[in-house]
């Protein structure tokens, strides 16, 4: 019988060499890698409390306590008292707190980068598809029942996308053919013109079916566009949707985009609310004839310069 904790503990001691993480400084800063990861919710969460930073990164909280008491005597942090909860602060980095993490972030990329330039194209996507692979089976293992994982586009991938956006949307509200036409281009072009270094696609599954998808492609070098996020109506309120926007914005982040555009109609007002709650900015509405109904097209904006509000730095529908 195969007992996986050996391999698991080999590949952990291998990987935390791989990356330096038994460094006394990680990165050769004065920070441990707690820390870092405390400072990096800091830097990508608007005004965070304490009690969201253990949440999301599984710390005690006593420990927490002590990082933030030297972040603050260190002039990184600043802490200001919630009105809603005199109980709680709210924590943001000082000018310094972020010049300090933006050097780290910096080296973090560098680093990044030199160990997998190494690599061919192929053998990167291999790669970062085989970390999406673990991370979403032990994501799943802690959600059973309603779990999903997801993983990037396979061969077959793209006649699914085309096949579920105009059979649901002609059901859903009416639209024609020209709608399905218009997602076939998109995934003609996405399957032509794939540059993994800057472009995605991500497709959700649960219980072996595709549940989901969405695009992330490049627009210039400096704005990546959102495209064809889509959640089956069986698995609606399980946190796809989320997931999917999620895994878009950490992407785009990491490839150096400063941000991210979307188009989409005023009366998807599920994918309007996901959009809202990561961050997007609606920046324009037009009347127009679109797929055999009036419409008003809209276009939404996330400005990754700044915090993402609800959006997880660890990790519907728009056209």
């Amino acid at each position: 019988m195969h007992h996986p904790a050996g391999s698991v503990r080999r590949f952990n001691r291998f990987y935390t060499k791989q990356i330096g993480l038994l460094r006394k400084g990680y990165l050769d800063s004065p920070y441990s890698l707690s820390e870092l990861r405390v400072l990096y919710e800091l830097a990508h969460r608007e005004q965070p409390t304490a009690t969201d930073l253990v949440k999301e990164l599984d710390m005690d909280a006593g420990y927490l306590s002590r990082v933030l008491l030297r972040f603050q005597k260190r002039g990184l942090i600043l802490r200001r008292p919630s009105k809603r909860d005199g109980r709680q602060y709210h924590l943001s980095l000082t000018a310094k707190g972020r010049k300090d993490f933006g050097q780290l972030e910096k080296k973090t990329e560098a680093e990044v980068e030199a160990m997998v330039s190494k690599l061919s194209p192929t053998d990167q996507r291999r790669l970062t598809e085989a970390m999406g692979t673990i991370e979403n089976l032990l994501c799943s293992a802690s959600r059973p029942g309603n779990s999903f994982t997801l993983r990037q586009h396979q061969p077959g991938d793209m006649g699914w996308v085309i096949h579920r956006h105009g059979a649901l949307y002609h059901q859903e509200y009416g639209w024609d053919e020209r709608f399905e036409a218009l997602v076939a281009e998109i995934a003609a072009k996405f399957i032509q013109e794939f540059d993994p270094t800057g472009e995605r696609c991500w497709i959700a599954e649960k219980a072996g079916a595709i549940v989901g998808s969405v695009f992330l492609v490049r627009k210039s070098a400096t704005v990546a566009k959102l495209r064809l996020l889509l959640v089956e109506p069986s698995t609606r309120g399980l946190g796809i949707g989320h997931r999917l926007v999620s895994e878009c914005i950490a992407f785009a982040r990491e490839a150096g985009y400063r941000k991210i555009t979307l188009w989409t109609q005023s009366n998807l007002y599920a994918a309007r609310h996901i959009y809202k709650k990561a961050g997007f900015c609606l920046v324009s509405a037009t009347p127009q004839d679109h797929f055999g109904h009036d419409l008003v097209s809209e276009v939404w904006d996330l400005n990754l310069d700044s915090p993402v509000r609800g959006v997880s730095a660890t990790r519907a529908r728009a056209k």
